[in-house]
């Protein structure tokens, strides 16, 4: 059976639409094999990111760390806010608003430079087999959402090659990308960090490597990973609606469902706007997915 876990809805049958033409060569949506780019973001479209991002908990906590070693941290920022748990700055970094996550990784920069890449997916892993969501109680990996799951699918059983293009660290998402998702770490793309070879190892670096992956950064990404734009793709928020804009097919998350996940429109006003003024695909969590989490 097709998407198991989506409901019979008109939602359903226009990527079923899609996927048949792109793969029609009589057909004026016919897409050909190498153009079958599929791209989506990770948080809120892929799994739970109330009421923060999952890999948010990890890096709090390395910062907090570094003030306890150093205290003369705390007068900085974004030390300072954490310390104090700002609440304007603690809900900015929680909706991925560019300003307050550039700040942010410049301390997660620091915190982790000069580490290998193992020192840093121990640390990860560590996290992920300890830290469970607050209302849910379950691991963040539980938390994937099934239906995207079977997506992934579709898409791959007709030639399309899926890469998941976050905000958030594309080291982190690696970590349990191949595992959870099916999808090869060198198809994970994100904010990161530099990288250099020294000593016989490579160690991270305290710089960005590009922009952050929010907004602009997103097609950015995913041009100088692939060659290509990604003619599929899915997001969320509004750090998603360029990475929609660039493609042909756009596949809007609406988190509408209180009682199985959460309902909210907070740092998605602007996607939700441009989808429906464009008549993109909406997806209704309440009423298009007959399950929220993976089996």
């Amino acid at each position: 059976m097709t998407l198991p876990s989506w409901n019979d809805t008109q939602t359903k049958q226009t990527i079923l639409d899609f996927v048949a033409a792109a793969c029609d060569e009589n057909s004026p949506d016919y897409v050909p094999l190498a153009e079958r780019i599929a791209a989506f973001d990770n948080d809120g479209t892929l799994w739970v990111e109330q009421p923060a991002p999952a890999q948010t908990g990890l890096l709090l906590g390395k910062l907090v760390e570094q003030v306890k070693a150093n205290p003369s941290l705390a007068a900085e920022e974004p030390y300072k806010a954490i310390v104090n748990k700002d609440p304007a700055y603690m809900q900015a970094l929680a909706q991925q608003v560019p300003e307050a996550v550039i700040a942010f990784l410049k301390g997660v920069g620091q915190a982790w430079e000069g580490t290998t890449p193992d020192t840093y997916e121990a640390e990860v892993q560590a996290f992920l087999a300890s830290a469970e969501h607050p209302r849910f109680n379950r691991p963040w990996t539980d938390l994937v959402y099934q239906p995207m799951l079977e997506l992934f699918d579709l898409l791959r059983v007709n030639d399309w090659r899926i890469f998941v293009c976050s905000g958030g660290g594309r080291d982190f998402m690696r970590v349990f990308s191949e595992k959870t998702w099916g999808i090869y770490r060198e198809n994970v793309i994100g904010s990161a960090p530099e990288f250099a070879y020294e000593d016989g190892q490579l160690v991270r670096r305290n710089k960005l490597h590009g922009n952050i992956a929010l907004g602009p950064g997103k097609p950015e990404h995913i041009y100088a990973r692939t060659g290509r734009t990604a003619l599929f793709a899915s997001g969320n928020g509004d750090v998603d609606l360029e990475m929609l804009q660039e493609a042909r097919f756009r596949l809007v998350i609406v988190h509408d469902d209180e009682e199985r996940e959460y309902a909210t429109t907070a740092a998605a006003e602007r996607l939700l706007a441009a989808g429906r003024e464009g008549g993109w695909t909406m997806v209704s969590m309440k009423e298009d997915w007959k399950t929220i989490f993976k089996n």
